[in-house]
Order: C-alpha cells, then structure tokens, then sequence
C-alpha cells in the first residue's frame, strides 16, 4: 500500500507542470524607465551591435580584397569566401548572444525584438530603446570599419546589402522573408521556457542554434541579397555608405522584415505555448 502511495506520488510530481512561464510583458511600463537595468540593456545591445557590425563588415570587405583579380598576384579562390563570411556572421552572433543573454536577452537584430515584443515577451518601451540602440551601434559599427580601411571601403561597396545581378526584387524579397522567418523561429524555439522542463531532452544553450541558424541563411541567400535579416545591419552600412541603390533596396529589405516580423510575433508563440 505504501509503495502505491509512492508510485502516486511520484507520477503527480512528473505531471506537474515543472517549468516557469513567464507572464505577458505590459505594454507600455513607465516604471522601466526609471530602472538602470532598462538603461544597462540598451547599451550592452548598442555595443553587441556595433562590435557585430566592425567584424562582419570588415570580414566582406576583406574577402573582396583578397579574391579581386585586378590587383596582381589575387585569384578568385583567395579569400575567406562565402562559407567564410557566413561564418563571420554566424561565429559573432554566437559570441554576442552569449555574452549579452544575461543583460539584454542578446537581442542584437530589431527584427528580433520586434517579434518578440508582439509576441509579448518584451514591453514597447524595451522594444524601442533596443531598436534605436541597435541602430545607432550598427552605424558606429560601420562607420569604425570605414575609419579604419576608408579606401577598401569606398572600393569594395561598404559591405552593404544590394539585390544581387541576376535576380530581381521578389526573388530577394522572398529570401529576405524566408531567411529572418528562420531566424525568429529558432530564436523562439531555443528561448522557449519549456526547454527547461524536466521531461525535456532537448536542453539548448540558445546563442549555439541562433548562431548556427544565421550561418545557415548566409549560405542559402549571400548569393541574392547580400543577406539582410537584420534591419541594423543592413541600415549602418547604407547610411554609412550612402549609395543610392542601397537605399532603394532597402525598401525591399523593410517589406520583408515587416511580413516575417507579423508571422514571427503572432504565430510562433502560439506554436510554442
């Protein structure tokens, strides 16, 4: 009799729900403004993105220099070349999701936080602060790659995102969809509360998916648009840059956020809950 007790026992407690959900974020919070750790987060986001955008920029313009077959000795295979610069992309996300998880979330991409925020994980007061400071760490970014390598820069296109020759803008309006869909999927997969569940036997250290999962869209759409997927990074280059064809394509760009920003902040969560 005392083992069935036992026996009940123990199957109520793996029943249970063993893992914390966290309430909706409010939507707006004046009280956030006063708390330093709003402020905090802002800047660690502001750094990341930055940080983020002087490698990543650095790494396409170097690639260029290496692989252009006007300056004598080059040929098209030196280089990092695409795989390289894709893990460039992939190997910072990792690093800066991991290093600012515990301040800011490691957010990193206002296509990221907006999803998050219509997935009601993130209040609008956040969600603006981290927008703004993403922005403005991605054009510092790049304005620091240009100081630094101003000639290189100029010549080899400011690392900005372009529609690539050969396709045209609903080909890369739909790479762009695809590609940021993918990112924000696997950002609320690898953040969902329930992989701390005891029954769950997926555990993730989520800056490795996330990074993986930028690495694998820079393969798949390098080739079409330069890969966007992230509003900042494509914004600090353009203004930096300052082309015409830059700015144009980034009205492409900004439509396709804004479809995956819908279906990212307002399906996922329901798929995950």
């Amino acid at each position: 009799m005392a083992k069935d007790v036992e026996q009940v026992t123990e199957q109520g407690e793996y029943s249970a729900k063993d893992y914390h959900d966290p309430p909706p974020a409010p939507l707006i919070d004046p009280d956030e403004l006063t708390k330093w750790s709003l402020y905090r987060a802002a800047i660690a986001e502001f750094i990341a993105t930055l940080l983020f955008l002087y490698i990543t920029v650095l790494t396409i313009i170097g690639y260029k220099r290496q692989s252009d077959t006007k300056i004598p000795g080059n040929t098209e295979c030196d280089g990092v070349g695409i795989l390289g610069i894709a893990w460039a992309f992939g190997g910072m996300i990792f690093i800066l999701v991991y290093c600012t998880a515990g301040i800011s979330g490691g957010h990193i991409n206002p296509a990221v936080t907006f999803g998050l925020f219509l997935g009601r994980k993130v209040s609008l007061v956040r969600a603006l602060l981290y927008m703004i400071a993403q922005c403005a760490g991605a054009i510092c970014g790049a304005g620091l790659a240009k100081g630094f390598q101003k000639s290189y820069y100029n010549r080899y296109g400011g690392g900005v995102n372009t529609v690539s020759d050969g396709y045209n803008k609903g080909t890369a309006l739909g790479a762009e969809i695809i590609g940021t869909f993918v990112l924000v999927y696997t950002v609320f997969s690898a953040t969902d509360p329930k992989r701390s569940a005891r029954d769950s036997h997926v555990p993730v250290l989520a800056p490795l998916p996330i990074g993986f999962a930028v690495f694998m869209v820079h393969l798949a759409t390098i080739p079409v648009t330069g890969t966007g997927i992230n509003p900042a990074r494509s914004f600090g280059p353009a203004v930096i840059f300052n082309n015409d064809k830059a700015w144009d394509d980034q009205v492409m760009d900004l439509l396709g956020w804004t479809v995956c920003w819908s279906c990212g902040g307002c399906i996922l969560p329901s798929i995950h809950s």
